[in-house]
């Protein structure tokens, strides 16, 4: 299990969550947008990794991955965040967030499931309630930038209706469309501008033009050593 201090920033006001995380599942393969799925599998075969047989997939991380740290550590300097937007349910009421499913692309090309396992996964510290957005959730939009040799780019932008519907994305994994208390599920991402690379800062953001205000989050990669 895993206990994250959040806010939850609602059209009414802001107040404190404290969400008791027992099962963190990475939504893959989660495109509504066939043709951008496509390109992030081309991107993904470019290092190795081969697509998987049938979509989406349902992957199972320790819940004690979930971080809003504003540093994560690694081994070697192979692994690289994807922005995306995180379901949680938590005291009988499902909120939406942003986090990076930061992955190590070197153990991706011989277990994806591992690859995901080995390394944190953060979030913003700020939430909103699912209801307020539910109604216009295509229209939200989701983007990255990553600091790459000091330079600060544009990584990832696009509606998230590329992706699947949050109704969709849960049925897929349980079969009832609802979330389990105490469960995040990570929602998909989107192609990287440019290609897949290496970063040591990663920024990500959810933006609802519709309310006109966003959830920002941003973390350093600290690259640990790799000794044998």
């Amino acid at each position: 299990m895993k206990t994250l201090a959040l806010t939850v920033e609602s059209r009414t006001g802001s107040s404190p969550l404290t969400a008791a995380i027992d099962e963190l599942v990475i939504g893959g393969w989660a495109g509504r947008d066939k043709a951008a799925m496509e390109h992030h599998m081309v991107e993904l075969e470019a290092l190795g990794v081969k697509r998987p047989t049938s979509t989406p997939v349902y992957y199972r991380v320790a819940a004690a991955r979930l971080t809003t740290d504003p540093v994560i550590e690694d081994v070697g300097a192979n692994s690289s965040g994807e922005v995306e937007a995180v379901l949680l349910s938590c005291g009988g009421k499902t909120y939406v967030g942003v986090g990076s499913d930061h992955t190590d692309r070197q153990v991706e090309t011989y277990g994806i499931s591992v690859s995901k396992q080995v390394c944190d996964k953060p979030v913003a510290a700020t939430v909103w309630p699912y209801q307020e957005v539910a109604g216009h959730w295509d229209e939200l939009i989701l983007r990255s930038f990553a600091v790459i040799d000091g330079e600060r780019r544009l990584y990832q932008e696009g509606p998230i209706s590329g992706l699947l519907a949050p109704e969709d994305l849960i049925r897929g994994f349980n079969g009832t469309g609802a979330l389990p208390d105490g469960t995040a599920i990570f929602g998909g991402t989107m192609p990287a501008i440019g290609g897949i690379q290496i970063a040591s800062r990663f920024e990500g953001e959810l933006e609802d033009p519709v309310l006109r205000r966003s959830i920002r989050f941003g973390y350093d990669l600290k690259i640990l050593p790799i000794r044998g």
